[in-house]
């Protein structure tokens, strides 16, 4: 789709700018760790996801929006088989790519060779706005790969995946910024949508705790199924965030690129 990678960027560091800001101004927690070294760390990992999306989309060639052209153009996937209301495909579509998301990342935290992946996430020892974009690369690829092959399963339109990866990375950003919402409105937004205050549970020490609350967008699957806590044992303000390495070592990017192929 034309100008898709403008779009996404231009929303992604609009969004990443004003919550960056917000959470500078008035924090939800302060932070522990050096802010300087995280961000380098957390950016220069997300640099390397890019860099490693790009590689993939030479090799395969397509990543997700172009999937779903690819797939509309030939007929192939569920929804063009259907061949339903645009309006209701959209929705459709929204509702099971982000299902498949929340599916996903609940299979992370239960097979061991994924967890070892998935916890340079979770490894960072503080929890603002640059959490979001702290993935290891590997695990970026094998995502991105499962869902391109959900996309040419579903056959959802072109427009459908861009809106979802859009809504995908922008509720990302929102739900690790540290800012502090309103206990009414946190209450009422988490009815539909991931919360700050809803996630930074999922990034506690305590491993029931973060083996909670998957949703990146909707928090409807965690509810429907067991897995929402609503709030920390510990309280947001004395929580501990992050894994057993509570030192510097989780902010250093050689040792997160390293953290999956540690012995332990």
């Amino acid at each position: 789709m034309q100008y898709e990678f403008l779009i996404r960027l231009g929303i992604f560091f609009g969004l990443f700018i004003v919550l960056a800001g917000i959470e500078t101004l008035a924090p939800r927690r302060p932070l522990n760790w050096s802010k300087s070294r995280r961000w380098l760390t957390n950016w220069g990992l997300s640099f390397l996801n890019t860099l490693t999306l790009r590689a993939l989309a030479v090799a395969l060639p397509l990543l997700a929006v172009g999937a779903a052209s690819d797939a509309q153009s030939n007929g192939w996937g569920l929804f063009n088989i259907l061949e339903l209301p645009v309006a209701i495909e959209f929705i459709l579509a929204i509702l099971a790519l982000d299902f498949a998301i929340w599916l996903q990342h609940l299979i992370t935290h239960k097979i061991p060779l994924l967890w070892r992946l998935h916890r340079v996430h979770h490894a960072d020892p503080d929890f603002d706005v640059t959490t979001a974009i702290r993935f290891h690369p590997v695990e970026i690829a094998l995502s991105m790969g499962l869902k391109i092959a959900l996309i040419y399963l579903l056959g959802p339109a072109a427009i459908a995946v861009l809106v979802f990866e859009i809504l995908l990375n922008g509720t990302a950003l929102f739900n690790h910024a540290n800012i502090r919402l309103p206990a009414k409105l946190d209450r009422l937004i988490r009815l539909v949508l991931v919360t700050p205050d809803m996630h930074r549970v999922h990034h506690s020490v305590h491993r029931d705790e973060h083996d909670s609350n998957y949703g990146f967008a909707l928090s409807i699957w965690d509810r429907a199924l067991g897995t929402y806590i609503a709030q920390p044992r510990a309280g947001h303000d004395k929580m501990t965030i992050g894994l057993e390495w509570q030192d510097t070592r989780p902010t250093k990017f050689s040792w997160s690129l390293r953290l999956p192929f540690r012995a332990k």
